[in-house]
């Protein structure tokens, strides 16, 4: 069994910014040379989620709003007194929705559905250059 680890950055607008991912995690995966295995999808930070939603506008816009309910942005939380960075909203949610996210591959194609792609979601308030880690684990 090999294992590769392998790296890409997007750029993000923050504020529930919705990036598809998945055309750069199989342009890995061809870099990569593997048939068969798995590749776990993780970004590190702790305002940033990783996870798998049919991209288009209507879910682009119901799923920040899903999580304006849950986790109010303009709420107050205790993250914001400690550091006055006005995001402590964005570390809630992250740490619900998860920096990861596993995909199986066979015969070096992702096993998607056909609606599903594999996405980023930024929850802080500002831009960032997200680094992205992509570590395939198969033959």
């Amino acid at each position: 069994m090999k294992i590769k680890t392998m790296t890409f950055s997007v750029k993000t607008k923050g504020r529930n910014d919705i990036i598809d991912i998945t055309s750069k995690v199989d342009m890995l995966l061809r870099e990569a040379n593997m048939k068969e295995g798995s590749v776990l999808v993780f970004a590190p930070g702790a305002t940033t989620g990783i996870t798998t939603i049919e991209y288009e506008l209507g879910l682009l816009q119901d799923y920040p709003e899903f999580f304006e309910k849950i986790i109010p942005s303009n709420q107050k939380y205790h993250h914001d007194e400690t550091w006055n960075d006005h995001n402590g909203y964005s570390h809630v949610r992250s740490a619900l929705q998860g920096a990861s996210f596993t995909v199986p591959f066979k015969d070096g194609k992702l096993i998607l559905g056909t609606w599903q792609q594999i996405v980023l979601i930024d929850f802080d308030n500002r831009e960032r250059s997200r680094n992205i880690i992509a570590q395939f684990t198969g033959q």
